[in-house]
């Protein structure tokens, strides 16, 4: 009897994808604080889940024009830039706390499937 690793690890393995690719978005909104007419981007997690899920076969789409949203600043400068860098130092730890959390879930399903192959 084979083991379905889709139906055994849920949706860990397209979480931490996003997740890793949202760590990309918010990096490049950081390192670009200071750059004249630069679009802050994030992505709607849950529905590019949701939709990476429900096309299993494709899995994760996520590319540089595709489902990065543009970010609405709080307070626009003369420049352009929509970076404001306490937002997204907060989005980038709160994504990493999430990124973590996800690993957790992930690493607890595989202990779980090791011993239940073990007979443990």
């Amino acid at each position: 009897m084979s083991i379905d690793f889709d139906k055994a690890l849920g949706v860990h393995p397209e979480a931490l994808k996003l997740r890793a690719e949202r760590t990309k978005i918010l990096a490049a909104n950081i390192a670009n604080e200071s750059t004249p007419g630069y679009q802050a981007r994030d992505v709607d997690f849950s529905a590019t889940l949701r939709q990476s899920m429900g096309d299993s076969a494709d899995g994760l789409a996520l590319d540089s024009e595709g489902e990065a949203l543009y970010r609405v600043p709080y307070h626009p400068t003369q420049d352009g830039n929509t970076v404001e860098l306490g937002v997204e130092q907060a989005a980038f730890s709160q994504n990493a706390s999430d990124f973590q959390t996800s690993m957790t879930f992930l690493n607890m399903r595989l202990r779980g499937l090791a011993k239940a192959i073990a007979g443990q």
